[in-house]
């Protein structure tokens, strides 16, 4: 599953980030990362999630960034929910094409795996495409 928090910038979306997080420690069973641009959320997280600062690895586009996430699953099979916080900064990629084919190739790598995706995007709404349209994620769910 695919979940896509998209709104401008100090819209508000890392704080809804972080409770979905709050949410998911209680109810899901599993390990959760949350992977950020760099490291800001370090104070406001449960000691159950485990956080993961991009700059420190240098993802540098999306298919490093599905090679991290390949990686990080394969020496972690317990992992039921990764968030990504600013998608496009973690990257360092905004291209909505670029963005487009990595949601998808989100969808089909966490599916089979029963593995859920939450992610944000600084970017107004209105802008977005088709692919990132089908997995927008509202306070009411898809």
């Amino acid at each position: 599953m695919v979940r896509l928090i998209m709104s401008g910038s100090g819209e508000g979306k890392t704080k809804q980030l972080i409770e979905l997080m709050e949410n998911a420690a209680e109810t899901e069973v599993g390990c959760m990362v949350c992977i950020e641009p760099t490291r800001n959320m370090s104070f406001n997280l449960r000691h159950q999630t485990r956080l993961i600062d991009a700059s420190e690895f240098n993802i540098t586009g999306y298919e490093m960034l599905k090679g991290f996430l390949s990686g990080l699953y394969a020496g972690n099979y317990d992992i039921s929910h990764i968030f990504i916080d600013n998608l496009c900064k973690v990257a360092h990629c905004s291209d909505e094409v670029e963005v487009g084919r990595f949601l998808l190739w989100l969808d089909k790598f966490s599916a089979p795996l029963n593995l859920k995706f939450t992610l944000t995007i600084s970017a107004n709404p209105d802008t977005a495409t088709d692919t990132m349209r089908k997995y927008m994620y509202t306070t009411s769910g898809r």
